[in-house]
């Protein structure tokens, strides 16, 4: 006893040391040394019971118990039984003793230490381990700690991680789903006996103002008036004790609902006493009641009353998440349903003295954000099962949700209930795209909500109703690349559009008229302009003025916003029909972008020049915006009339235009200038009239563009205006023949262009040679920069269309792409440089690759492969950090898409492609642990396989035909060789992304070229990669790619079983450390091969299923997909039709 209390003492000492402020780093180093060296001493455990019993110390309770921890889940196999006899007697008495005196956090290690034991010995060796958690809960005395025991079991058992057997998975679950049932049992009869308990002894409150006014509302909610009046019950005032229990009691209910299934068990007098408790979260009085009483009595206070309302919400959203529901649970879950209402009705009443606003600001958060997530569990799981019940009144719930959504007090609350309402808008239209004959029935029922829901999301879109709550909102700080505002106008109008899309009519009636009001407003400010010595001002400036523009502006612009969002529903097979609002509302955007151009608001002297400048310029970025949505309607207006060239379509193409030329400048703001610079793309690009390239202030811009003194835009202006010319010359004009294009005049307008916008950079070409620079390096790098983002933008947009329109591009860029190959070579230590250059011709290479010819194409390779030595390769990686290797890897890019071109053409660029690949880039990268570069690699590593098989494997007729009797020849083996350690070497490093990449690319090429069943790779390689990928099982060093990892031994290990089991199975155990004789024969019994025939037969029969006549694409898809099991069935019928397992 004295060495285990001076144990204990020194122990102490040490742990107070290590927790102290002034240890240092080293010191602490040192002690944890000493006490994992003390911890895998062999009866270690004796010391740390005793410690437990004698000490007060929390560090040393919680280090002993950590012991405890480690030889339970890693050491226990090899405990002796008499010791695991001693540990299962002593630490329960431990914790019966001590569990009132004991920290809490002590507590609860010392009973998941009790569970973990549970979790290895239970029911075998460790009979009545559950037996004493229920003798707990039914004892008053220790009911507290044997919640928490249950609720600690139901966590590590039910849920238990990775470290057990799948068998014992599944036999812990079993035997603890034979105790649902008692479980439930006794939770239910504790919560039903507190609150009978408590409700004897409630003082009966005065009546309320509302006690009377269910209405009908709450008798369709609750069709028998026993339901209506037990809800109606006063709330019970707890004790301290009683709710702490309760507590406890919902907390375990809450998790064992996350895992057992919707049966019987689920009595409903558990389901009415889960629904007494949510309550406390709603009940305002009640908790005024408890903060008066707790002051004299010992009574919990109203934010815990509240907690006992967010953990039995928990209770019903679990519960709620199961999508699904058994037919005899279906009732169960009609009466949840009708509590939770009723609920929802008491939250959102108004009465005299709550609005409903001030009675959710009163209620604790959580329990609110607990209602909007059962409200959403409904509306997206449960809608669709409980809609076509006639007691459940649908069209009341959404007035009750209606209230509920415009009522919340924080943002984020609304936020949520906006997300419901978009549910439900896409359970409607789904709903009437399957039904279309029932549509009418449908929207009728639905309309007056839906127009109410669309009026209040736009009222509270706009200042002039929401202007207190709207200026709480922040603009300026960015998450998740939107501000707070701007998420808050998006999320409104995605509701916006979805009514729009459900009721056209309605939506646009209710939206126009609003935004009209604004416009006149906007419209209206010519008259306030006045001329001053320095230029106009709008003569408006007393402050209460100024705020209402402000409004006004702001309004405007959240408006226009809308009407830009909604143009989608003015196309395709509608556009006929809503083609006159359509054009009314076209017509009204042209009209006021063209009169913010034309009257200069954006530059304009105000009174409050921070705030109203930036709306003025908001509003005509907005209205540019709005317009550009309608691109793809006036692109159908432009196929409608291309015939008749309808004078109405030609004004509206030629003011636009007049809207944006003067906003094509260096003195407009940035995003003003963007927003036209976008507009001008959409009308290139889109739209496509065959009289754009004739319109006087089309003609300007190019001017301006091609102009050499002209000041030059910002780049990406630049980059979108000179994508929009050439655009307006390269892309076909729609609905006209190929002798209709004018492609030659369009061809030589073209060739001017691209001449003008590279007249600098073409110039560089003589100075890149000389001896002497010409102009200073930093504005070489300059031109450079500035051409090549614009020439790469033209080609990567022009890469997808048709092949007249590449070939005029091509012969425009011709010289440039000359002078680029020029200037590869001066610049190739100059990363910055090198990078922009390759990727002008990825981009070529990508778009362009035909139109530029086989001979040039072979010129710029090979100018690549002698530029990037292997001096090179190492200065880009090693020296010149991440700019280095984005050339690199770019450079990979352009080699992949060689790799990838069928024909023979390139074909002879291989071998020097695998030798850069293998003997440069790759011992340079190798045992970088840096991922840069390596992806890439491995890439392009791929694609040389995958696109030339047949230059490893010359497959002839008869082996494609016989597969198995003739085996193809091998050609270049040692590259195909280095190229597979490659891969294999990439499993032995930490990155989990190349891993799964790599691996991916692997199981790839055996889906579709067999290389696990090729004799090189069966003969020399298979094993050692079958070695590699269990050792990392083992290890658990990428255990988030279990399941990927398991299906590529499989794969590898079913070319070859016999061998896999009588040879390499034995071998690998023998290799493994840490496992004894005894150890490894049972491991090596486990994997049987009659387990594995199985598996291979169900296989055969997957792929016989999916070959059968009738069986659809999709199915068909899925169960080759599948490596293992079959998936869900297309339908139910065709499940039935499905082959028995006899095995199964």
């Amino acid at each position: 006893m004295a060495s285990e209390e001076a144990s204990l003492r020194a122990l102490e000492s040490l742990m107070t040391e290590f927790f102290h402020d002034c240890t240092t780093n080293e010191r602490k180093r040192e002690i944890e040394e000493l006490l994992n060296n003390f911890a895998q001493q062999i009866g270690a455990w004796r010391f740390c019971l005793y410690f437990l019993s004698s000490t007060r110390n929390d560090y040393v309770m919680m280090y002993s118990l950590t012991v405890f921890e480690n030889l339970i889940n890693k050491m226990w196999l090899g405990v002796p039984s008499q010791d695991k006899m001693e540990i299962r007697s002593c630490l329960p008495k431990l914790l019966l003793a001590h569990h009132k005196t004991l920290p809490y956090f002590i507590r609860n290690k010392l009973c998941k230490v009790i569970v973990d034991i549970g979790r290895q010995d239970w029911p075998m060796f460790y009979h009545d381990f559950f037996t004493n958690i229920l003798q707990l809960i039914q004892s008053p005395v220790t009911t507290p700690l044997g919640l928490i025991m249950l609720k600690t079991t139901s966590e590590e058992l039910a849920c238990p991680r990775e470290d057990l057997s799948v068998a014992r998975k599944e036999e812990l679950r079993k035997l603890l789903l034979d105790q649902v049932q008692t479980v439930l049992g006794l939770l239910t009869g504790i919560l039903e006996t507190v609150w009978d308990k408590h409700s004897v002894t409630a003082a009966t409150p005065p009546p309320s103002p509302t006690s009377g006014e269910s209405g009908d509302l709450l008798s369709n909610l609750l069709q028998s008036p026993s339901s209506a009046k037990l809800l109606n019950q006063p709330i019970p005032i707890l004790d301290v004790e009683s709710e702490y229990i309760c507590s406890l009691a919902l907390e375990c209910l809450a998790h064992l609902f996350s895992w057992i299934p919707l049966s019987a068990s689920i009595t409903p007098s558990l389901l009415t006493t889960i629904f007494h408790f949510a309550r406390f979260g709603c009940d305002i009085r009640a908790r005024k009641m408890a903060s008066v009483n707790g002051s004299s009595q010992n009574c919990v206070s109203g934010q815990e009353r509240g907690r006992l309302g967010v953990l039995a919400m928990s209770c019903i959203n679990e519960l709620m998440s199961k999508n699904c529901v058994p037919m005899e649970f279906e009732e169960y879950l009609l009466r949840m349903f009708q509590q939770t209402f009723y609920l929802l009705q008491k939250i959102t009443k108004d009465n005299n003295a709550h609005t409903v606003k001030s009675r959710l600001e009163e209620l604790d958060e959580s329990y609110i954000e607990k209602f909007t997530d059962f409200l959403r569990l409904f509306v997206s799981v449960h809608l669709r099962r409980i809609e076509s019940y006639s007691q459940f009144p649908v069209v009341e719930f959404l007035t009750l949700l209606f209230k509920y959504t415009f009522h919340q007090p924080t943002h984020e609350g609304y936020f949520s209930c906006l997300d419901i309402w978009t549910l439900f808008l896409d359970y409607l239209t789904s709903k009437i795209k399957s039904r279309l004959g029932d549509k009418e029935a449908v929207l009728n029922r639905y309309e007056d909500a839906l127009v109410l829901l669309l009026t209040e999301v736009l009222n509270r879109i706009q200042f002039r109703y929401n202007q207190a709550q709207l200026e709480e909102l922040d603009d300026e700080t960015l998450d998740d690349d939107q501000t707070e505002w701007q998420r808050y106008l998006r999320q409104s109008l995605e509701v916006v559009a979805k009514v729009m899309e459900l009721l056209p009519t309605h939506a646009f009636s209710t939206l126009f008229p609003v935004l009209q009001d604004n416009l006149e407003v906007y419209l209206g400010l010519q008259q306030f302009i006045v001329t001053s010595g320095s230029g106009h001002r709008l003569n408006i400036t007393a402050e209460n003025d100024c705020r209402r523009l402000h409004c006004s502006l702001r309004d405007l612009s959240s408006l226009l916003q809308a009407v830009g969002r909604l143009a989608e529903y003015f196309i395709g097979d509608v556009f006929a029909a809503r083609f006159n609002d359509a054009l009314t509302v076209v017509e009204r955007l042209v009209k006021v972008t063209l009169y913010g151009s034309q009257i200069k608001l954006y530059n304009i002297e105000t009174a409050v020049p921070s705030v109203l400048k930036p709306d003025l310029i908001d509003v005509h970025a907005q209205s540019l915006a709005a317009l550009q949505a309608y691109s793809h309607w006036l692109a159908q207006y432009c196929s409608e009339v291309h015939r008749q060239n309808t004078q109405q379509f030609v004004t509206l193409i030629s003011t636009t235009m007049d809207a944006i030329t003067p906003l094509i400048s260096t003195k407009v703001q940035d995003k003003l200038l963007l927003s036209a610079c976008h507009l001008l793309v959409s009308l290139a690009t889109t739209v496509r009239p065959v009289f754009l390239i004739s319109i006087p202030a089309v003609q300007k811009v190019f001017n301006r563009i091609t102009d050499a003194s002209a000041m030059r835009l910002v780049d990406k202006a630049q980059v979108l205006v000179c994508r929009a010319l050439s655009n307006i010359l390269l892309l076909p004009w729609p609905n006209l023949p190929e002798n209709e294009q004018q492609w030659p005049v369009r061809s030589i307008n073209h060739a001017s262009l691209i001449s003008a916008l590279s007249r600098d950079y073409r110039n560089l070409k003589p100075s890149a040679v000389a001896p002497q620079r010409k102009m200073p390096l930093d504005d070489t790098k300059l031109i450079i920069h500035q051409t090549l983002s614009v020439l790469e933008d033209i080609v990567e947009n022009i890469s997808g269309e048709s092949t007249k329109s590449r070939q005029i591009c091509y012969q425009s860029l011709q010289e440039s792409v000359q002078v680029s190959l020029a200037l590869f070579p001066a610049f190739i230590h100059q990363s910055d440089v090198t990078d922009e250059m390759l990727s002008f011709f990825l981009t070529l290479f990508r778009g362009l690759r035909v139109q530029m010819g086989v001979p040039f194409t072979e010129q710029i390779i090979q100018t690549f492969l002698n530029m990037f030595t292997r001096e090179q390769l190492a200065e880009s990686i090693l020296h010149e950090g991440s700019t280095g290797c984005r050339v690199v890897e770019k450079f990979l890019k352009i080699l992949q898409v060689v790799v990838q071109e069928p024909g023979q053409v390139f074909k002879p660029f291989l071998p020097s492609i695998i030798a850069l690949c293998m003997e440069q880039v790759y011992p340079i990268i190798a045992e970088r642990p840096s991922p840069d570069v390596k992806a890439e690699l491995f890439e392009l590593l791929f694609r040389t396989l995958h696109h030339n098989w047949r230059y490893f494997f010359k497959s002839t007729v008869l082996a494609s035909v016989q597969r198995g009797i003739a085996e193809e020849q091998m050609e270049n083996e040692p590259q195909f060789s280095a190229i597979m350690q490659a891969f294999g070497q990439s499993f032995l490093q930490p990155d989990i992304h190349l891993f799964k990449q790599n691996l991916f690319y692997l199981e790839t090429l055996n889906t579709k070229q067999k290389l696990y069943h090729k004799k090189i790779f069966r003969t020399a390689m298979l094993f050692q990669f079958v070695n590699v990928l269990l050792q990392v099982l083992v290890h658990k060093s990428h255990d988030l790619l279990q399941e990927e990892i398991g299906i590529a031994i499989y794969n590898m290990a079913s070319v070859d079983f016999d061998g896999f089991f009588a040879a390499f199975l034995p071998e690998f155990l023998t290799s493994c450390d840490g496992v004894d004789a005894n150890q490894k024969s049972v491991l090596g019994r486990n994997f049987k091969m009659d387990r594995v025939r199985r598996e291979r037969g169900r296989a055969k029969r997957r792929a016989e299923w999916a070959l059968k006549p009738g069986t659809c694409a999709a199915r068909r898809g899925h169960i080759e997909a599948s490596g293992r099991s079959l998936c869900p069935p297309c339908s139910l019928v065709a499940a039935y039709e499905m082959p028995a397992d006899p095995v199964l």
